[in-house]
């Protein structure tokens, strides 16, 4: 959000949320811990290293290392159609946005194995663009275009889809778990049921509203701008329905892979601004389960927090729950105007303590087959065995709540 949209929307969305008791919807920062997830499957995470400053071919091996260790891409056939989704909010470079380096790696990758099409698409926030039944206003083109992406896809062979050029009608009803805290059927994108494979490209990053944004809550950018509505709109089980968002039959039945790029991580606010942190030792991080996936890619987000200072303003734009509020509020008002922004619950954002306190991911351990016993791999050379250590404490079972994390 841009200070001046901030500051114009601040007043009166704080008369909307002072009144609101902290637990008027009956949910604390660690809702949905109740019931300890049961343990799932042993699940490999590959880490391959990248050192700082590395060129475009250290970093495309380095993808193709990590994606290797995970998958022989057996469930590839000479011929298949494979989706890219990345995460494109804004147009903004890199790590605001996934890595074009690596999503050309990848394309190469699946090309050379086969692929008869490569297709990269998303539909960018709110903020940039708008679909809805009367029209259309923005483009994740252009927005894919300033951010290099564009000229990474067609240098590599692949091409692009934006969800909001093909219009409202090109999507479809598919249904998260039963149970879940959705009322409606999610609206996705026809092109997946094109496809035979989808491979997810999140970034490593800070979100204002959820306090981070890896793998899981890359899935909002399929949404068409009604469940986006809803998702925000009844803000009290935000996190809950980002895990539910990842259950659809579609991304359960196709989605192979999921890699991230993570030698530059945005540490502070997010998703599109923030401080970056830029690692003597990066990784790309990869694993077939996106649930991993996020616990490792969470794990190396939070050690590299712990090397920087956030002080005054910064600190408040960063951490004060009211922020998250208020941001939130703004994004209800312009996906369905005052009205549904007036009548929308109270978000309550993830503190970043230890991988424990993301509500997001205790979720997916419910919905999506228990929590994976992490099994960290190295890739390549470059993974420091340190921080391969440290990674695997943070994300190893059983669960290490910490203190602040329990209260």
């Amino acid at each position: 959000m841009k200070r001046r949209d901030f500051l114009q929307y601040a007043g009166a969305i704080l008369a909307v949320i002072a009144g609101r008791p902290r637990n008027t919807f009956g949910l604390s920062q660690n809702a949905g811990r109740g019931v300890p997830p049961k343990r799932g499957r042993k699940t490999i995470v590959a880490l391959a290293g990248v050192r700082k400053g590395a060129s475009e071919r250290e970093m495309k091996s380095a993808v193709r290392a990590a994606a290797e260790t995970v998958t022989d891409f057996s469930w590839l056939s000479k011929g298949d159609r494979v989706f890219i989704k990345p995460a494109l909010n804004s147009g903004n470079p890199y790590p605001a946005t996934t890595s074009p380096v690596a999503v050309g790696a990848m394309i190469e990758l699946l090309k050379g194995r086969g692929a008869r099409r490569v297709i990269v698409g998303d539909m960018s926030g709110v903020e940039h663009v708008k679909l809805s039944p009367d029209g259309l206003v923005g483009s994740t083109r252009r927005l894919m275009e300033a951010s290099g992406m564009a000229g990474a896809v067609k240098a590599a062979g692949g091409e692009m889809h934006f969800f909001e050029e093909a219009g409202w009608h090109a999507f479809y009803e598919d249904a998260p778990v039963s149970g879940s805290h959705w009322k409606r059927p999610l609206m996705m994108p026809k092109i997946l049921q094109e496809v035979e494979h989808i491979i997810l490209m999140p970034r490593c990053a800070r979100h204002v509203l959820a306090g981070s944004t890896m793998g899981l809550k890359a899935a909002v950018g399929y949404w068409r701008t009604d469940t986006r509505l809803e998702y925000h709109r009844d803000a009290s089980t935000f996190h809950e329905k980002t895990a539910e968002g990842n259950t659809v039959e579609t991304l359960l039945k196709k989605q192979r892979l999921v890699l991230s790029a993570a030698d530059k991580i945005l540490t502070t606010f997010g998703p599109d601004e923030g401080l970056v942190c830029k690692p003597e030792n990066g990784l790309v991080i990869a694993s077939a389960s996106v649930a991993a996936h996020d616990m490792v890619s969470l794990a190396w987000l939070l050690e590299n927090r712990r090397h920087i200072s956030i002080e005054g303003k910064e600190w408040v734009k960063d951490n004060h729950d009211w922020v998250a509020r208020i941001a939130n509020c703004y994004v209800v008002n312009k996906l369905g105007g005052w009205r549904p922004m007036i009548a929308s619950e109270r978000l309550i954002k993830n503190d970043l303590h230890s991988i424990w306190d993301d509500r997001v991911l205790n979720q997916a351990y419910h919905v999506l087959g228990g929590m994976p016993r992490v099994t960290i791999e190295a890739a390549n050379k470059a993974v420091p065995e340190d921080i391969k250590q440290r990674l695997s404490k943070k994300t190893a079972w059983p669960p290490q709540f910490s203190e602040k994390s329990q209260t």
